[in-house]
């Protein structure tokens, strides 16, 4: 591949992340929820959907998915309420917190990894944006599997960077809260869900629209 090309598509990624996406605003809830370390898991679970969804566009399932519209519909909306439902419960919690609880609560990692897995999974739009963007860099004379190789790494690395980075922000902020934070970690977190659950839901109206 082209280094002049590769960089006009590390250009492209980095302008289309720069807004944050559901995935990006269940980092920053689990990271203010859990600690920066622990919402790695999530962002792996994210990455490991995202390199699906690129593997089903290399193989050619975007056209399937395309002509089953009714049930990617379907998996938005319930990917969208799961993240509503997430983040409603966080903030009937912080009801609970009295001023003294400042302490984190304990998640599995497999529980903060299927979050962040499912999360990205409840997009298969996803596989068609992976279909239409990589044609884009991707060269006719040269070894397709080499090129499509390159770009979902360098996909993954740039959205892991976007991930660690909004992570690590809401991990150093969590940790110098004071008093009565939980509750406010936990209305924080889920005013974060319910966006996300928004912000997937006005995408679907629109795409259906």
């Amino acid at each position: 591949m082209n280094f002049d090309i590769w960089l006009l598509y590390v250009a492209t990624l980095l302008a289309f992340m720069l807004t944050p996406g559901p995935s990006h605003l269940l980092m920053l809830s689990n990271s203010i929820r859990h600690g920066f370390r622990p919402s790695l898991a999530t962002a792996a679970g994210d990455l490991m959907a995202n390199a699906l969804q690129m593997f089903a566009a290399g193989i050619g399932l975007a056209a399937i998915l395309i002509s089953t519209q009714n049930a990617l519909t379907v998996i938005k909306w319930v990917g969208a309420a799961y993240l509503f439902w997430m983040g409603v419960q966080m903030w009937r919690k912080s009801r609970h917190h009295n001023k003294s609880d400042s302490v984190k609560q304990k998640i599995s990692l497999r529980a903060l990894w299927m979050q962040g897995f499912f999360t990205s999974l409840a997009n298969p739009k996803a596989v068609v944006f992976f279909a239409a963007l990589f044609p884009q860099f991707i060269s006719a004379q040269q070894p397709f599997g080499l090129q499509f190789l390159i770009l979902s790494l360098t996909y993954i690395a740039v959205d892991g960077a976007f991930l660690s980075t909004y992570g690590a922000t809401a991990g150093w902020f969590a940790k110098r809260l004071k008093g009565n934070s939980q509750m406010f970690v936990d209305r924080v977190g889920g005013t974060f869900l319910i966006g996300a659950a928004l912000l997937l839901s006005f995408k679907t109206l629109r795409q259906t629209g």
